[in-house]
């Protein structure tokens, strides 16, 4: 049985008519599409240019770190002797999901330069690894409160398009889901590669606050609100 949201439709919100920018964004394990809907009015963009976001569905998979029990996932995730361990293969189909979504994007006409991809959690590891892989150059990558799967070789496969992409980068320092030090060395190793990463932490534990929200806007800002026409 199919179990990915490529034929569930999306939950969509614009912030303005004719939107020419488009934000991907991706949803933490066991929420939904509609899980940061309400984050775009709390954004308070201009209404000019109108952008466009876009909030799939995961597919639903048992999640081991979670006794099997099956909920939207965009990669299984078990806990080791190693710490966290990443579904490769989910996370490769994940990749392709977005991929297709960010088409789709451009098909209706949003050039890819205007489309952000964001995720929360592991919607955040996903918007990373589909962004940083992607072959045309993208206005920026949003990754919130995230695991960073294999980070060191995820540095490897860089495509050229984007390897100066904007990155905006937060982590709670009191996350007790994703400890703020695996944070800290993703940060580490993408700025040693010599990313455009701007980076900020927030005394919140695995969550989103108002601070961090204003930081979001402000950065949506300069990397599409500036680039209209």
């Amino acid at each position: 049985m199919d179990t990915s949201p490529r034929h569930e439709p999306a939950v969509e919100r614009q912030t303005g008519q004719g939107p020419d920018a488009s934000v991907i964004w991706l949803h933490g394990l066991g929420a939904d599409g509609h899980d940061f809907e309400n984050l775009v009015p709390e954004l308070h963009l201009p209404p000019t240019p109108g952008i466009r976001f876009v909030f799939p569905h995961a597919p639903f998979r048992p999640v081991t770190i979670n006794g099997g029990y099956v909920m939207r996932a965009w990669y299984d995730i078990a806990m080791s002797e190693r710490g966290f361990e990443h579904n490769v293969g989910h996370i490769r189909e994940s990749v392709e999901i977005l991929k297709g979504l960010i088409e789709h994007e451009i098909q209706r006409g949003i050039s890819a330069e205007r489309i952000v991809l964001a995720g929360f959690s592991q919607g955040g590891a996903i918007a990373l690894h589909a962004g940083l892989h992607y072959s045309l150059r993208l206005a920026g990558i949003l990754s919130l409160s995230a695991p960073v799967p294999d980070v060191d070789y995820l540095m490897t496969e860089i495509h050229p398009a984007n390897a100066a992409v904007p990155i905006f980068m937060a982590h709670g320092t009191d996350d007790s889901m994703v400890p703020f030090e695996l944070a800290l060395h993703a940060r580490g190793v993408m700025q040693a590669r010599g990313l455009d990463l701007s980076w900020h932490s927030y005394a919140m534990g695995h969550s989103v606050t108002p601070e961090e929200i204003r930081d979001i806007s402000a950065w949506l800002v300069h990397v599409v609100g500036n680039q209209a026409g």
